[in-house]
């Protein structure tokens, strides 16, 4: 088994860049499937649970396979699998064909989210020096650049076919670059291959699970609180994610600096509580300034909480890697897919000031966490 090094290291950053790039990808093309099936907002979003259920039920799969394989076929697997996927999103109008796609789509970034954090684990792991801040920072820029390429391309008259193709051809560009140094192994090839997460890798989940929400109830929910609540007009009111995404993006990019200098306990604690302190500011603060400023906060406070809780899955001796880091990473799916219809069954009792209080509160709960973690 070959000493991963810098080679590796690249092979990683560029998986976690591909990632985001599929995603976000796929984001400008829902007008254009809603338009093509002709399908109400509810039908339409019963629908894209098609795309978290192939997710949830693909993760665990991707870690055993991982453990039997090896993360480089699995990498490369699930990213052909979703350049299969991404040109019938953009042109299949037969509902039971767009299900298909929507779960094939699901079931490989799942997969490829999955292998490529088993990957990291072992990457940062074997430098010994943070690295994770760094990888999902790729994932950002990634999503960053997905999302305004497809934009770009749709808003010069490219079809949804056309834009898909080359996004495809640019994710495959960046595989054939990265598969040479991708891992040919998974980690320890010991324990089950499927498991229930139990012990500190449950804990770590549920504080995963935490972290994804409040991401998921950022991206459902700040243009409706700022729109509606705060007064902002319509075309504005994508400013509060707008700040959250670019913050975090940031924040990861110079997460690994960060962690050298404070250490993951600092930066699990005073990341939540500035979480939370952003969320108060756009609850409890009437300026519709005050809540983007609040977003903003967030993401920055937020932004390297989640490599740290992978970096410390991967120091844990209860459960192997290839076990542990699906059963964290479908918790986290999860909080992205529960939260937000959480939030909004909150909102509606009461307000979505409210909700957002609630996540805040709950940010302090992760901060707590470190006399559990105890991750240096």
């Amino acid at each position: 088994m070959n000493h991963p090094g810098r080679p590796e290291q690249r092979s990683t950053r560029i998986v976690f860049f591909i990632a985001g790039v599929a995603v976000a990808a796929w984001a400008p093309l829902v007008p254009f499937a809603k338009a093509r099936t002709d399908l109400d907002t509810g039908a339409l979003g019963l629908l894209l649970l098609c795309l978290g259920a192939g997710s949830i039920v693909a993760m665990p799969l991707a870690g055993a396979l991982a453990s039997w394989f090896g993360c480089r076929r699995v990498l490369v697997g699930s990213t052909v699998l979703i350049c299969v996927a991404l040109p019938l999103l953009a042109t299949v109008s037969n509902i039971p064909l767009l299900v298909v796609a929507l779960f094939g789509f699901g079931a490989g970034l799942g997969s490829l989210d999955c292998v490529m954090n088993i990957q990291a684990v072992i990457v940062e792991r074997a430098s010994r020096r943070p690295m994770m801040s760094g990888f999902h920072g790729l994932f950002s820029v990634g999503g960053i650049i997905g999302a305004g390429g497809v934009s770009g391309l749709l808003s010069v008259g490219a079809s949804p076919l056309i834009a898909m193709l080359c996004v495809t051809v640019g994710i495959v560009g960046a595989l054939i670059k990265a598969a040479p140094h991708l891992l040919p192994y998974g980690g320890e090839q010991v324990g089950p291959a499927f498991a229930i997460p139990h012990g500190i890798v449950l804990f770590i989940g549920m504080l995963c699970f935490i972290m994804f929400l409040t991401e998921g109830a950022v991206l459902d929910w700040s243009a409706i609180f700022l729109t509606s609540v705060r007064g902002v007009v319509p075309s504005y009111g994508g400013l509060g994610y707008a700040a959250f995404a670019l913050t975090m993006t940031v924040g990861r990019l110079t997460g690994d600096a960060i962690v050298r200098r404070i250490g993951r306990t600092r930066v699990l604690v005073i990341g939540s509580l500035c979480g939370t302190a952003g969320l108060a500011l756009a609850a409890l603060f009437p300026s519709w300034i005050s809540g983007i400023l609040g977003f903003a906060l967030v993401g920055a406070g937020c932004s390297n909480i989640v490599p740290v809780l992978f970096t410390a899955v991967g120091r844990q001796k209860v459960m192997p890697e290839h076990v542990a880091v699906p059963g964290i990473t479908t918790l986290g799916y999860a909080g992205i897919l529960a939260g937000p219809a959480a939030i909004g069954f909150v909102a509606h009792a009461t307000s979505l000031s409210v909700a957002f209080l609630a996540v805040g509160l709950l940010l302090v709960g992760v901060a707590a966490s470190w006399r559990v973690l105890r991750v240096q």
